[in-house]
């Protein structure tokens, strides 16, 4: 279907002249839209990024003609300025962008594991450059604002931005004409904006963003696409008022594949084929949600591209006022199913578009510069009474880039705008030890904002220094129609810190020592959207108490805080949609992600809780919840995989891994006593009350279930002898336990070589797995004689037909961080596929145990960090929960956690795997079979299916099950591994 893009008018220029910055670059290009600007553009950029520390361009009104890739630096901030937008013109036919894929604009990284050289350079800058970095996780601070593209004909591969940035990355006001071309952006990351895509085969193309969160997008609007307005897959996309108009679909994910998409006041209008296309519809990680969707002339609003099911409208213009797909949960201590719920009705006619979400800025011209009322920024001079002052006088206040000191509290005024560009160049800061904010007492503020007001803090930084404990960094009482955007707690990661502040590592800096570092509380609300909020120092990154006043967060980041990431506290009407938590492996292995208290009407939607792969300590829950109910959760996401593009002496390359420390639970209502075990889900309603201890429940258990013993801190690893005699490691203590019906308990050693995961061979020895040394090590030890260690060194693989081959039980693998498209079908490899290429490949090197009886393959070890014992070390075998063992020519069963799916396959020489057929639509931590082939999978419980595939039961465990192994005298007991207990039944 080819629809004609009808000719617009040009959208309103934001900024219509430049503010006065003395730091920023101006583009000296011609702006005629024949002279080539390429390089004036480059060089400005370059300028603006030369001190290592970003910086802001204004680029002037014109038309700037390039003909190759304009690559902005990290944290580089790009602004058009003057009476038009500045429109950015690839001319028609241009040299390279006829085919594949190929970016006018490319958002760059930096060399963010210093290996120095590019491991996957992006494909689509033109000319190829193989030095460039892809924007990573680390690229912090890029943006373009108020810049609009055209594309010109001929032009079929081209893109307007590549864009796969990270937090206080984003796109703002900008249209985008692609034309010929295949879309207006490819790869998307963090937040946009006010966008406006028009013609083109897709508004936008992407995959998981760099740091594998989620991606808002604004009121925006898509018109006239070609083949859909987004294309996706597992980009976490959540869209807030946005409209899509004449294009044959909305919304398509792409085939074999998941995302976790929710969109609220989303408009379908002339969409003919399907507003959304719906993949992978098996998968946990499909988790689709809608509120107050309208739509005409739309006459299927969703369709299931595997089954080919359809949700079709009710009228030719209807509503759907909700709709979720995915895995649902009947209530608090469930397991969930699949289900579709939707709610719809006609309508007489298209409601209005609702009003921006975000608000409108004052114009330029109404903006009072700081500077020119007295108010240095130069990170020396005292400028509190100045700043105040100015605020006090002038509604709307402009703070170029500077740092300014201040050393008491800034009060806005009830209508108070604070502007900045860029929140890391331009800093509200305390000095350490600042009087008044010393000691014991309440929360005391570096900004706070009037109550009840409808004030705006946009693209500042605050600090709140490393000893300041009373400190809060912001303290928030404005009304409903108060915004803060943009903003930034320094502190932690992507901070320039102050010129002999007491930073992190001096004893006086307190983890944990500071008040929250935004708080809202005292009726206070309105809407927070692109905030991070990282500091260490602060008890929490964000905390909303006593209010009823309605708050809508959009793509809040609040990260690596010692108890908790984001709290609230007798609270009711609030959203949080896309927030992300991240809990660091030295400041977060005892906290939480959400912290709710006596709160009522509350929604979480598109919600990730990640605890990073470094984690070395159990945690019992992302969110806990004390006395609240209402609470709606939609699309959630608890996890601890992650992965990194890097290079090393062995070559460059891409790798997954997944943690064996992610929350056990996603919830814990902690009134009353029940648990969610399910990570991954699309619904959860937990009930308006009563909640008392009063109704409380216990964690089902079921009958035989027997805890063996506890006390650990983490165990794994397990293996089984001829006997059926358990051996098992508490790794984090450095010790191998064994444990029979006759013996009980035991230690079998306790020294000090970094046991990870063991094997047991034919003459009853333990290979043991380790992470000692750069590439791991592996050594037999005989359980009578555990001081008699034999390290084995690694051989060339060779065939083994009468030796077992041990393999990680559980893998990761879904091809993320690399472009993967191929650039002339413009399609995806499934991840079925990408599983299966990782499966067949043989590995050079093994493992053999003394006897000869198991070969274990010389998985790939990635390194982080210094040599020596606190550096990590990441392969397949490393990160699993334990092994499985067969002969090449029979098959083993395992899981791919990626896909939550489980598979049989054929082992074969190398130790690959190959014919994989799926024997479980559920997959997880662990997996085991039985003498009868019933397969047994832990994710949440036990899971039992029967060899033809279908759920035979489940087992219900006290714990979360980590790892399943099948043992005991007479090979028909099931041991159950969860973190801090060993628990057993009968097959």
């Amino acid at each position: 279907m080819l629809l004609a893009t009808p000719v617009l008018a040009k959208s309103s220029s934001v900024y219509l002249s430049a503010p006065h910055d003395p730091g920023a670059i101006t583009v000296q290009g011609a702006g005629d839209g024949r002279t080539d600007d390429s390089a004036a553009i480059q060089q400005a950029i370059d300028a603006a990024a030369a001190g290592g520390k970003g910086g802001i361009v204004f680029l002037p009104s014109g038309r700037y003609r390039i003909s190759r890739t304009i690559f902005v630096r990290s944290a580089v901030r790009i602004f058009g300025v003057g009476p038009t937008r500045p429109e950015i013109v690839l001319a028609d036919n241009s040299a390279g962008y006829a085919s594949g894929i190929a970016a006018m604009v490319a958002f760059t990284g930096e060399d963010q594991y210093h290996v120095g050289k590019a491991p996957v350079p992006p494909p689509t800058s033109e000319p190829f450059d193989p030095s460039i970095f892809d924007a990573t996780s680390s690229t912090f601070y890029s943006a373009l604002s108020n810049v609009d593209f055209r594309i010109g004909a001929g032009n079929t591969g081209a893109v307007a931005v590549r864009f796969r940035v990270a937090q206080h990355g984003y796109l703002r006001h900008v249209d985008f004409h692609i034309g010929s071309g295949l879309a207006g952006v490819y790869q998307a990351g963090n937040e946009f904006e006010d966008l406006r895509f028009y013609g083109g085969r897709y508004g936008i193309m992407s995959e998981k963003t760099s740091p594998a969160w989620q991606f808002t997008l604004i009121d925006s609007e898509f018109q006239g696409q070609r083949d859909a307005a987004i294309r996706e897959h597992e980009v976490d996309l959540t869209l807030v008022n946005v409209a899509i108009r004449d294009t044959p679909i909305g919304i398509d994910i792409d085939r074999g594949y998941s995302d976790s998409l929710w969109g609220k006041d989303v408009r379908f209008e002339n969409v003919s084929q399907a507003g959304i296309v719906i993949s992978a519809e098996n998968s946990v990680f499909t988790q689709i949600g809608f509120d107050n969707a309208v739509a005409a002339n739309t006459p299927v609003f969703a369709r299931f591209r595997d089954s080919g099911k359809t949700v079709t409208g009710s009228s030719k213009t209807y509503r759907v006022s909700d709709f979720s797909y995915g895995l649902k949960l009947p209530g608090l201590g469930t397991i969930g199913d699949y289900a579709t719920d939707v709610v719809m009705a006609p309508l007489a006619r298209l409601p209005a578009r609702r009003a921006p979400a975000i608000r409108v800025m004052p114009t330029v011209r109404d903006w009072t510069n700081a500077r020119d009322l007295g108010v240095q920024g130069d990170d020396r001079t005292d400028d509190t009474v100045a700043l105040q002052r100015a605020i006090d006088t002038h509604r709307v206040v402009y703070l170029p880039a500077g740092r300014y000191r201040l050393t008491d509290t800034l009060t806005l005024r009830p209508d108070s705008v604070l502007i900045a560009l860029h929140p890391s160049l331009t800093q509200l800061y305390l000095p350490d030890q600042t009087p008044g904010y010393m000691g014991v007492g309440g929360p005391k503020a570096l900004l706070q904002s009037a109550k009840g007001g409808n004030d705006i803090v946009s693209g500042l930084g605050l600090s709140t220094g490393g000893v300041n404990p009373r400190a809060t960094a912001l303290l928030w009482r404005a009304g409903e129609a108060s915004m803060v955007n943009d903003v930034k707690i320094q502190g932690g990661a992507g901070t320039v810190p102050t010129k002999g502040a007491i930073g992190y590592g001096d004893s006086r800096a307190r983890f944990d020592g500071q008040h929250p570092s935004i708080w809202v509380t005292d009726g206070g609300g309105g809407t927070f959207a692109a905030l991070w909020s990282p500091n260490t120092l602060a008890s929490a990154g964000f905390y909303v108490s006593n209010t009823k006043t309605p708050g809508h967060v959009y793509e809040l980041s609040a990260e690596h805080h010692y108890r908790a990431e984001i709290v609230l506290d007798h609270v009711e009407n609030w959203e949080f949609l896309a927030p992300q938590t991240e809990q660091e492996v030295r400041d977060g292995v005892d906290a939480i992600s959400t912290e709710i208290r006596h709160s009522r009407n509350i929604l979480f939607a598109n919600y990730h809780g990640y605890r990073v792969t470094r984690s070395i300590k159990p945690m019992d829950a992302a969110v806990k919840l004390y006395e609240s109910g209402d609470i709606r959760f939609r699309n959630v996401h608890v996890n601890a995989e992650s992965g990194f593009a890097s290079c090393d002496a062995k070559g460059c390359g891409t790798y997954l891994r997944a943690s064996k420390y992610p929350f056990e639970n996603a919830i814990k209502d902690m009134t009353r006593r029940q648990e969610v075990r399910e990570r991954e889900f699309a619904r959860l309603d937990v009930p308006a009350g009563p909640a008392t201890a009063a109704i409380a429940s216990a964690v089902p258990v079921s009958p035989g279930v027997e805890k063996l013993a506890d006390g650990f801190y983490s165990i794994a690893g397990g293996a089984v002898d001829a006997k059926g005699k358990l051996y098992f490691i508490d790794r984090f203590l450095q010790r191998i336990h064994g444990w029979s019906s006759t013996e009980g308990l035991s230690i079998v050693a306790d020294a000090p070589l970094d046991a990870v995961n063991l094997a047991v061979d034919r003459s009853g020895d333990l290979l043991v797995l380790s992470s000692a040394g750069r590439d791991g090590s592996v050594y037999s030890i005989d359980p009578a004689k555990p001081a008699d260690v034999r390290v084995i060194a690694p051989t060339p693989s060779r065939v083994r037909r009468d030796a077992a081959t041990v393999l990680p039980a559980n893998v990761w693998e879904n091809g993320e961080f690399a472009d993967r498209i191929d650039p002339k079908t413009y399609q995806y490899p499934t991840m079925a596929d990408l599983f299966a290429t990782k499966m067949r490949a043989a590995k050079t090197a093994e493992y053999v145990s003394p006897d000869g009886s198991l070969v274990l393959p010389a998985f790939r070890v990635w390194n982080q960090g210094p040599d020596d014992h606190q550096g990590w070390r990441w392969s397949d075998a490393l990160d699993a929960h334990g092994f499985v063992a067969a002969k090449p020519g029979e098959r083993v069963v395992l899981t791919n956690a990626s896909e939550n799916r489980t598979y049989s396959g054929l082992v074969g020489d190398g130790g690959s795997v190959t014919d994989l057929k799926v024997v479980a639509e559920r997959g997880g931590e662990s997996v085991a079979r039985d003498a009868a082939g019933n397969v047994y999978v832990a994710n949440g419980q036990v899971f039992v299916y029967r060899p033809d595939g279908t759920l035979l039961r489940r087992i219900d465990v006290p714990d979360r099950p980590l790892q399943l192994v099948v043992g005991g005298a007479d090979g028909r007991t099931l041991f159950i591994l969860t973190h801090h207990a060993l628990y057993a039944t009968a097959l």
